[in-house]
């Protein structure tokens, strides 16, 4: 079934007169991104050529897809926007509130059971304002958006990070934070600092032991955690023609561990051939008709130096499978390498638990590569020395799964399927073979692999790899196993050695469900009550946050400098405060704990400087609060990193932070912060961030001026009396400045909404 198959009709019949246009506009041939950024503009068709990384453009997704750990904020937004319905098809996935466990139904019934009011409270509002609703265990969002919503030359966003998996279909898909959202689900343009481009030309092709993660993975080595930021990544080439859509939406996916805007391919046979397995004939045979449009220009591809602003080139037929980690999806090791360099860095080298699945590996073909690979081990009886773990991507994935006998052979190596669910790759695992802060070692197919990711332990080592090795390595225990030479012995004493995988990119008889989990909202959701009890713990009703007063910001707090690596985990951690995400108040809780306070390198542990003690971050910045004193937070590179969770924005938002002055943003992270009203800043001088002590007070002594491009001087008063005054940037444009003067972006909606 084709969904929304009128609007994406709609946007095929403008597609080709908007490309040919923008081409003119522009003066030169276009890539795949360019063609689609350009065909979606808020105002129609091209008038200007816009330049990249610079110019803030305003456009018109076609889509909205929400988690349910993200939606939950992103719709007590919304429910203040003044709307009846949303504006473009929109849709709400639970995927996040289940914990692994004991295994998927027993799992599944006590997710339903714990979180039954805010899935109800999802199902409710999706009812009322014309939502699509997915339930608990009917799939992770981005592959059951791969699988029924993704269309290529499409625009859509997300209100999760990994929404960019949508590119293994040909769309510039975009993570987002909730607010972002919100304008678009009320009409309103969405904004967006017109892309840098990065082209990745692959040629060659994949063969035994290397697979398309392992693309991603040697891309992420070569760019590194902020790499790709600001830019989309454009794959092209022989290489990228010879990929399965799947295996293109895991490397678009992982495009998130390099900061990039998005990742995207062009439109080809393999995206024809998977639309029409997913049953969406229709949809193909549309694209099929513009098909020149849906992929970039062959003078880009022929001499890519000249319309990109990077080029990497990658030869499949040489590239090398690897394994990425640990605590950072950047570190890229070559399998081959691995035994030398744990050694070196003195990683654990037993594995405790193998992981498949997650939203970056859980198709049908990552399943079949990796069950190829169980099932030698079963034939070879070989037991499998590590715990292995299973969560398919869909209910149609396990499904079908199910069906062909794929997880029966996991189950013969006594793994444990796990719900059709993020899982452990967010947190949501309650592992019970380790306590306290055990040094140990896991390996997962996963996207990322902070510390204390996946099970809270700050000194679990986890690799990321391929569905089919980390299969292989989780079967030999052995972080330094290399399935390409090494041997294993079987239960007889015998050696054996584990054949390459073997994977079907499709299945033979076609996917099937019984029960998918969508639930169609009312045609007319006029008289559905959405209600919130007021003594709840999960569910909080938002206050608008209150108007900038136009003066300069005197005596503001340091709260803490945090050092080092500052992702949205570490300012907002997942796992365990995952119930919390409706409940702003409660979650706030969780505010900073997790950053290395840069003065004693503890996590949780700042100075009071009302009172000279130390406590966690909440608790003194609550204190500051009642006392009604500002305060900023100071942060290294990347500041904000990692998961789209506008949470980080709205905690010390709420909390009463001012300002969040850093060397350098995450992308999502510092729009998060501007459009909850915050003050992002960077240091003009990178050095002057070893100015800031800990007792020390900030003025921001030209704020009244706040005007597009123009620095915010800020002195700093030291505890001796002594004082130092530095230069900052920023990058709010004067609609941004309307947010920041409003309090926030969705005050300024809701003020134009009621005129």
């Amino acid at each position: 079934m084709a969904y929304d198959i009128d609007m994406i009709k709609k946007v095929y019949s403008q597609m080709a007169e908007r490309v040919n246009t923008a081409r003119e506009v522009v003066g030169k041939p276009l890539t795949l991104s360019e063609k689609i950024l350009y065909s979606h503009l808020w105002d129609g068709s091209a008038k200007e050529a816009y330049q990249r990384g610079k110019d803030y453009v305003e456009f018109a997704p076609d889509r909205i897809a929400c988690q349910d750990a993200t939606a939950q904020m992103a719709l007590l937004q919304f429910m203040q926007a003044g709307k009846k319905q949303v504006a473009v098809p929109t849709t709400v996935h639970c995927d996040h509130l289940i914990q692994a466990k004991m295994g998927a139904a027993i799992d599944l019934q006590a997710a339903n059971k714990s979180s039954s009011e805010v899935f109800d409270f999802l199902e409710s509002v999706s009812n009322k304002y014309g939502i699509g609703f997915w339930r608990p265990g009917a799939g992770i969002i981005h592959q059951v958006v791969l699988e029924n919503y993704a269309f290529p030359g499409g625009m859509m966003i997300g209100t999760d990070s990994h929404t960019v998996n949508a590119g293994g279909l040909g769309m510039v898909a975009i993570g987002v934070g909730g607010a972002d959202a919100v304008d678009v689900m009320a009409g309103m343009p969405w904004e967006l600092k017109f892309p840098k481009l990065i082209g990745v030309k692959l040629t060659g092709s994949l063969s035994g032991w290397t697979a398309a993660k392992d693309v991603i993975l040697k891309v992420a080595g070569i760019l590194t955690v902020k790499g790709g930021t600001g830019a989309i990544i454009e794959y092209f080439g022989e290489g990228a023609r010879s990929m399965s859509a799947t295996g293109k939406g895991t490397i678009c996916n992982m495009g998130a561990e390099v900061g990039a805007t998005t990742s995207t391919f062009g439109y080809d046979e393999s995206m024809d051939r998977y639309l029409r397995a997913t049953a969406r004939t229709e949809v193909a045979d549309a694209a099929n008709e513009i098909k020149e449009h849906l992929t970039g220009d062959d003078e880009v591809y022929a001499n890519p130096e000249q319309y990109f602003d990077e080029v990497i080139e990658i030869n499949l037929s040489e590239l090398k499978p690897h394994l990425n980690g640990p605590f950072t999806p950047d570190l890229a090791t070559p399998i081959s390498e691995m035994g030398v360099k744990a050694k070196e860095n003195d990683w654990p080298i037993n594995v405790d638990w193998g992981l498949i699945g997650s939203c970056t590996n859980s198709s049908y073909e990552d399943l079949t590569r990796a069950a190829s690979i169980a099932k030698q081990a079963v034939d070879k009886k070989v037991k499998a020395k590590s715990d292995f773990g299973i969560n398919p991507g869909s209910e149609q994935i396990r499904f079908t799964a199910e069906r062909d006998g794929l997880l029966k052979i996991f189950e013969d190596l006594d793994a444990t399927i796990f719900t059709n669910a993020c899982g452990p790759c967010i947190g949501q695992w309650d592992r019970s073979d380790r306590k306290g802060d055990e040094k140990n070692t896991i390996v997962h197919s996963f996207n990322r692999n902070f510390s204390k990711r996946a099970d809270g332990n700050p000194n679990t080592h986890a690799f990321v790899g391929s569905p089919e090795m980390v299969a292989a390595i989780a079967i030999s225990g052995r972080l330094d196993f290399d399935p390409t030479r090494d041997k294993l012995i079987n239960e007889d004493g015998e050696e054996v050695m584990l054949d390459e995988p073997t994977g079907i990119e499709l299945p033979s008889d076609g996917f099937a469900v019984e029960e998918d989990g969508y639930v169609p909202p009312n045609e007319d959701g006029s008289s559905v009550v959405v209600k919130v009890a007021e003594d709840s713990e999960r569910l909080q009703l938002l206050t608008p946050f209150e108007p900038w007063d136009g003066k300069n910001l005197m005596g503001a707090k340091l709260l803490i400098k945090a050092f080092g690596k500052c992702t949205t985990d570490h300012i907002s951690m997942a796992g365990p405060w995952l119930r919390y995400r409706g409940h702003l108040d409660n979650i706030s809780n969780n505010c900073l704990i997790g950053a290395i306070n840069a003065y004693n390198k503890k996590t949780n542990f700042v100075k009071n400087q009302l009172n000279g003690e130390y406590d966690g971050v909440p608790a003194v910045q609550r204190a500051y609060k009642k006392e009604g004193v500002p305060t900023v937070v100071v942060g290294d590179h990347n500041y904000g990193e990692g998961s789209s969770r506008e949470h980080a924005a709205m905690e010390p938002r709420h909390l009463g932070v001012k300002v969040v002055l850093v060397k350098s943003f995450a992308r999502i992270h510092e729009t998060n912060l501007k459009k909850q009203g915050m003050l992002g800043l960077t240091f003009d001088n990178e050095a002057d961030y070893d100015l800031i002590q800990e007792d020390d007070t900030f003025n921001f002594i030209d704020l009244e001026d706040f005007a597009p491009d123009k620095q915010i001087t800020v002195e700093i008063v030291h505890a001796d009396g002594s004082k130092d005054t530095i230069k900052t940037n920023h990058t709010y444009n004067q609609p941004q400045i309307e947010w920041y003067k409003h309090g926030s972006a969705l005050n300024l909606i809701k003020k134009q909404n009621a005129a």
